[in-house]
C-alpha cells in the first residue's frame, strides 16, 4: 500500500502528458516537460528556447528576446498542467488564466536558453489555484510573478 506522500508525488510530466493536460498546441505550448512535481503544491516546468520559434521573427530581428508575456504564460501553463495532472479535479474541459500580480522581468531570455519555471502553490479554493513562480535560466532569475487559474470541469460547462 502506498503512503499518502508517495501517492501524491508525480515524478515528471512529459510532452505526451502535457498534450493531454493542456489545450495549447504549437506555437503556443510553452512547456516541454515538467519535473519535480509534488502533487499540486510545486513543480518545475522546462522550456527549451530555440531560434526557430515564431516570436523571434519580430521580437527582435537583430537581437532575439523572448517576450515577457510568454514567460508569464509559460508559468501559467506549468501551474495549469500541475493542477490537471494532480487529479484533484476531474478532467477539466478548460483552464482559465485568472490573474497576474507582481510581475517583474530581471534578465532577457534568448534562443539557446533553457528556462525553468519554478512554481509553488500559495492557495487553493474549490476549482481556483494561486501560484508564485520564478523563471530561471542557469540558476539566475529572469522573471517572477504570481498567477492564478480556474479549472472548469465537463459538468460545469454542460450547464452553462
Amino acid at each position: 500500500m502506498m503512503t499518502e506522500t508517495a501517492a501524491k508525488t508525480l515524478e515528471t510530466v512529459d510532452i505526451l502528458k502535457l498534450l493531454k493536460a493542456l489545450p495549447h498546441r504549437y506555437p503556443f505550448l510553452l512547456v516541454d516537460r515538467i519535473i519535480d512535481c509534488d502533487g499540486d503544491d510545486s513543480c518545475i516546468g522546462i522550456k527549451n528556447v530555440t531560434f526557430n520559434e515564431p516570436q523571434f521573427q519580430g521580437h527582435f530581428p537583430e537581437m532575439p528576446v523572448m517576450p515577457g508575456v510568454l514567460l508569464i504564460e509559460g508559468m501559467a501553463q506549468t501551474a495549469g498542467a500541475l493542477c490537471v495532472s494532480s487529479g484533484i479535479i476531474a478532467r477539466p474541459k478548460l483552464v482559465y488564466f485568472m490573474t497576474i500580480n507582481n510581475a517583474k522581468f530581471r534578465k532577457p531570455v534568448v534562443p539557446g536558453d533553457r528556462v525553468e519555471f519554478h512554481m509553488k502553490k500559495t492557495n487553493q479554493r474549490k476549482n481556483m489555484w494561486w501560484y508564485k513562480g520564478v523563471a530561471k535560466v542557469d540558476g539566475v532569475v529572469a522573471c517572477e510573478a504570481e498567477v492564478s487559474a480556474m479549472l472548469v470541469s465537463e459538468s460545469d460547462t454542460a450547464s452553462a
